[in-house]
């Protein structure tokens, strides 16, 4: 178990953030509600994951339903109010759903 974000650095986790909606990403950097996501993904729509935490820990069941962004290279949350770090069988998951474009 986690006892502090210090311990989070380098992981891949889930950000909900309070007005800008869910990352993935890994986490880069943490200072107060500020929070630098690497590699990240917007997760704008799931499908097959009854709450962030499941998703976190299992990943998806309906991977095709899900609209993942495209990766960006770098972000900067600034209200980050829950990180939650992803399982393997999570990032195996969530990396393999294909980016969601209009």
């Amino acid at each position: 178990m986690m006892n502090s974000a210090k311990e989070l650095i380098g992981k891949k986790v889930i950000v909900r953030c309070n007005r800008a909606g869910v990352f993935y990403g890994t986490l880069s950097e943490k200072e107060g509600q500020e929070v630098s996501l690497k590699n990240c993904r917007r997760l704008w729509y799931w499908n097959g994951a009854a709450s962030l935490h499941q998703l976190a820990a299992e990943g998806v069941t309906a991977p095709k339903d899900c609209k993942f962004t495209m990766r960006v290279e770098s972000i900067l949350l600034l209200e980050a109010i829950e990180i939650i770090p992803c399982t393997d069988k999570a990032i195996e998951c969530i990396e393999a759903v294909r980016e969601w474009k209009r």
